[in-house]
């Protein structure tokens, strides 16, 4: 029975973080020019931006490189998936973090797979097509990922006398990310503040292996 309920939470979890994703990238790749910004409220504005990097618009080393290495990530997470999905001595909670990565990981990789084969890339005010006759703005594995969730909190100014950062302006939380970026960065500060313990016991069981 537990087995059953680990392999339906991880499908579930898969699919619905990477159907959700995609579904939201490609609504705003085909309705929004890059750079447009639409305020839902003061502190919560979808801009539409892409990036080559990883997530939170961060860069490492060569696109193409990045995107076998999300490759390789999502294979790797998937196989531990299949080793722990029977174990009864594993949390849910657990499993579902994991799931959850593998599914963002996933997402991202996507957009860097296929995204520069399926749109095409306008000059603003003109939004994206997806399967223009023309072709894609990029060759295979050389896709940009798409971000359009921006949270600016809060503002300030800092004070003059600060030294170095002295009157200029701050904005928290500043970064652009995407359903996948948040499925990775939750379920990863998930892991190692409730399970960090399966985190030192799967640890601990990998070396004594070796």
């Amino acid at each position: 029975m537990r087995q059953r309920t680990h392999t339906t939470l991880i499908t579930t979890i898969i699919l619905a973080v990477i159907l959700i994703d995609q579904a939201v990238k490609i609504w705003v790749k085909t309705h929004f020019f890059i750079g447009e910004q639409v305020d839902v409220t003061s502190w919560f504005k979808i801009l539409f931006i892409e990036n080559n990097g990883m997530a939170f618009g961060m860069e490492m080393g060569s696109k193409l490189l990045l995107t076998w290495f999300r490759i390789i990530a999502v294979t790797a997470f998937c196989y531990y998936l299949y080793k722990i999905h029977d174990k009864t001595d594993i949390p849910r909670g657990y499993v579902a973090c994991i799931a959850m990565i593998t599914a963002g990981a996933a997402a991202n990789a996507i957009d860097c797979i296929a995204y520069g084969q399926i749109f095409n890339a306008p000059q603003p005010p003109q939004v994206a097509t997806l399967f223009p006759t023309e072709g894609g703005y990029a060759t295979l594995f050389n896709g940009k990922v798409v971000d359009m969730l921006y949270f600016p909190l809060f503002q300030w100014n800092w004070p003059e006398w600060i030294p170095y950062i002295g009157g200029q302006h701050a904005i928290f939380f500043q970064p652009v990310f995407n359903i996948a970026d948040a499925a990775l960065t939750t379920s990863v500060a998930t892991l190692i503040i409730f399970y960090r313990n399966q985190l030192a016991a799967n640890d601990k069981e990998t070396t004594q292996q070796q």
